[in-house]
């Protein structure tokens, strides 16, 4: 949606806010965001672990099942690098872990033309 929303509006950023699980679907974004030199900052809420598919299973009525089923939800074996899948998309990107460092890295990547990703971290 944020690279639609740039493209349709190209005088305008956008900001961008996903979860880390959701982003996985959604990572290829960065190259056009790049490719097309779009003005969107995304922020990745990186917690480590699929919780959409956990609330999905649970509006389906499915049993959250045992520590194995449980364990692929986690995202952290092996953790994923955000930052490192940007800039290999040509996106420079910023890990944070402090409401103060999110918000002088959110000042920057605004103040800045091109694609920005922030993965804040949550764990």
């Amino acid at each position: 949606l944020a690279t639609g929303a740039a493209l349709a509006c190209p005088d305008r950023r956008v900001i961008a806010l996903q979860a880390d699980g959701s982003a996985l679907f959604t990572v290829q974004a960065l190259w056009t965001q790049a490719r097309e030199s779009l003005d969107v900052t995304n922020v990745i809420l990186n917690n480590g672990s699929y919780a959409i598919l956990e609330l999905e299973l649970a509006r389906a009525g499915a049993p959250s099942g045992g520590p194995a089923a449980r364990a692929l939800f986690d995202l952290t074996r092996p953790a994923i690098d955000f930052t490192a899948l940007a800039a290999g998309f040509g996106v420079p990107a910023t890990r944070v872990r402090t409401a103060g460092e999110l918000a002088a890295a959110l000042n920057r990547a605004n103040a800045t033309p091109g694609p920005h990703l922030i993965e804040a971290m949550f764990r």
